[in-house]
């Protein structure tokens, strides 16, 4: 675990520990932009090695990741005493080649919605970043 004082209410994840900490979750958002909409999609996804994957239906989401292939993708987490969340800075590219989504097949990723969805979208890094937060008292607003 990283090291924390009191002056430090949030702590910058490693790369690692930012990765680790995705490895956790299944839901996330993925945030796409073309022209002067951006728009927010809830995803249930999974890692794959340094990349994010999910599926999706036809449909608007698909069609703006291949408009824009850079996109953004979030995903955070908590209990009763740490929150954190992370950030995949990327490029989203819908898998096509057979060897891919017989691999993608492989991750055992399940839609949480009883749709149809054939499209494995693959989010491949540029920059990932995280933060932590231990979820402690608010400061005393009346001290200096």
């Amino acid at each position: 675990m990283w090291a924390m004082s009191t002056q430090e209410p949030v702590i910058e994840l490693s790369t690692e520990e930012s990765w680790q900490r995705l490895r956790s979750a299944e839901l996330g958002r993925v945030v796409t932009h073309v022209r002067d909409t951006v728009d927010i999609f809830p995803v249930n996804f999974v890692v794959d090695g340094d990349a994010v994957v999910f599926r999706t239906a036809e449909g608007s989401k698909l069609l703006e990741l291949t408009i824009n292939e850079d996109v953004l993708f979030e995903a955070d987490g908590h209990n009763d005493a740490e929150a954190w969340s992370v950030i995949v800075r990327g490029h989203a590219r819908r898998l096509e080649l057979s060897a891919e989504i017989e691999a993608a097949d492989a991750l055992a990723l399940r839609p949480w919605a009883p749709t149809m969805k054939r499209n494995y979208v693959r989010i491949e890094a540029d920059e990932i970043t995280g933060r932590w937060f231990p979820r402690t008292e608010e400061p005393d607003h009346n001290q200096p």
